[in-house]
């Protein structure tokens, strides 16, 4: 009787090591790990014989770096998405790419069931599993944190890391660096360990090896250097003239952003399962895509269209943080974003210094300013009667010289 077969979304750090071997033994299941290739870089040498050297009895590393700038970051930029004021979603956004991928695998191989290494705690155990349920319901979802089993046997990183050494799996954690990382195309994050304590430094000079895509504000260049950046209806096309696909857009605004120490955030956010934590992020390229798509927009957008889309963008953001990205209502709020787009197309000029990114010019050729009107001189288009502004407050003013009436009536 053939064994049950189990796809393992599998990084090669120390949970999903350790989750491979833990699998095999207690399900007696043939696993297929699964790594999505989503910009990792050098993380993922050597991935497919540890897997396999682990446990699994196959493995697919799937470059989805094109897809991912393409088809997710992109889009979710053109929403303006950000969550609590800070956080880029690099992390959140990449869980749906990752989970449509492993379900495609698992039909393709016959598998009853995916499993994940997110925590119980976490966020990515409830990406992971609406995703599938969105995308494949009739597959059973393993998640090993959530075993009693398993958290009787791993109560910390540490026994893991014990487990890891004794069965010769090699992990990038140890008791003196236990902080974990997750990197992508459009960020690096870090949480646990020394930053679970809110109050520890994580900009101090002392904890600057810690950082993998940037250098500190301190010290980028002394120079500043100038970028332009070309959109079409809401996408970045080309860096200084140059026309680029959205996978060596964002490869090179991380070259750049990196460079000059822009992207850093360390925040305190709020998990959907209800705790907060605090995590560190790099997101150099993504930090100046938003700030030119943002500066874009505020050329060519009418604005009702944007005033409507920046007042949906705290529902984009959290249902991107919280895992619904294939739910109907994010598709919903897509289509106006994406309608919301049509006419964002011209070209950004900024000026990146020390953690900086400074705006230095913007032009389109369906631009909304029109100079003539907006001038404080003469109006030679005679477009704009400032007399018509007399009425126009009157209007307004109507309501609330009728409630300040009502009100010093009730105070007689």
């Amino acid at each position: 009787m053939a064994k049950e077969k189990i796809v393992l979304a599998y990084s090669g750090g120390l949970d999903t090591s350790v989750i491979l071997k833990w699998l095999k033994e207690t399900y007696d299941a043939e696993i297929i790990a699964f790594t999505a290739d989503i910009g990792q870089r050098d993380e993922l040498d050597g991935l497919e014989a540890k897997a396999l050297a682990t446990g699994a009895s196959k493995v697919y590393i799937d470059d989805l770096r094109d897809e991912f700038a393409s088809d997710f970051i992109y889009p979710m930029f053109q929403s303006g998405a950000l969550y609590e004021g800070q956080y880029l979603l690099g992390t959140s956004i990449a869980r749906p790419l990752i989970a449509k991928r492993m379900v495609e695998i698992a039909r393709a191989e016959g598998a009853t069931a995916i499993a994940h290494g997110a925590t119980g705690k976490g966020n990515d155990q409830v990406r992971f599993e609406l995703a599938a349920a969105a995308l494949a319901p009739e597959l059973k979802v393993i998640a090993p944190w959530r075993s009693e089993q398993f958290r009787q046997e791993f109560p910390g990183r540490a026994e893991m890391i014990a487990y890891a050494e004794k069965h010769k799996i090699p992990v990038q954690a140890s008791a003196a660096k236990p902080y974990s990382m997750d990197r992508n195309l459009l960020h690096i994050s870090f949480e646990s360990g020394m930053l679970e304590d809110p109050w520890f430094d994580s900009s101090a000079e002392s904890n600057e090896g810690m950082y993998v895509l940037s250098v500190s504000p301190e010290n980028a260049p002394d120079q500043a250097e100038y970028l332009e950046l070309g959109f079409e209806q809401g996408n970045c096309v080309s860096l200084n003239g140059e026309s680029m696909n959205p996978l060596q857009v964002m490869d090179k605004l991380n070259e750049l952003g990196g460079k000059h120490g822009i992207g850093r955030v360390d925040m305190v956010e709020n998990r959907f399962v209800g705790m907060k934590s605090r995590g560190v992020y790099e997101t150099p390229g993504g930090t100046i895509l938003f700030a030119a798509h943002r500066k874009m927009e505020s050329l060519t957008m009418d604005r009702d269209v944007m005033h409507l889309r920046d007042s949906l963008i705290s529902k984009y953001s959290t249902l991107v943080y919280n895992g619904f990205w294939f739910a109907p209502e994010r598709l919903a709020l897509q289509a106006l974003v994406t309608e919301s787009q049509r006419n964002v197309t011209g070209t950004v000029r900024v000026k990146l210094y020390k953690g900086n990114i400074i705006a230095a010019g913007v032009k389109s050729p369906v631009s909304l300013y029109n100079p003539d009107i907006a001038t404080m001189e003469a109006d030679p288009s005679q477009a704009y009667d400032q007399g018509d502004a007399t009425g126009f407050i009157h209007l307004n003013a109507l309501r609330l010289k009728v409630s300040s009436g009502v009100e010093q009536n009730a105070r007689k």
